[in-house]
């Protein structure tokens, strides 16, 4: 009889393992997510320098070059237009 009485005492135990287990790690989850906040907010990434003006004339005289050549190709050869 003893059997049968320990068993029908770990049933509830059975079935409140599962959402014991899942608070429990959500506390734990929440709780490193609070630490690496606070790591953040300690140690701000610098600003991105912004590009300077003379790389930024370049890359728009790179650029222009670029469509020039490719407008040209496809004034010579029709096919490729859409």
């Amino acid at each position: 009889m003893e059997f049968a009485s320990i068993s029908t005492a770990l049933y509830p135990l059975a079935a409140l393992a599962c959402p014991v287990g899942m608070g429990a790690m959500m506390w734990f989850m929440m709780k490193g997510n609070r630490r690496g906040q606070k790591e953040d907010r300690q140690s701000p990434e610098p600003p991105a320098q912004p590009a300077s003006a003379e790389l930024l004339r370049e890359e728009h005289r790179r650029l222009g070059e670029q469509i020039e050549r490719l407008e040209s190709q496809q004034d010579a050869d029709p096919s490729q237009r859409r």
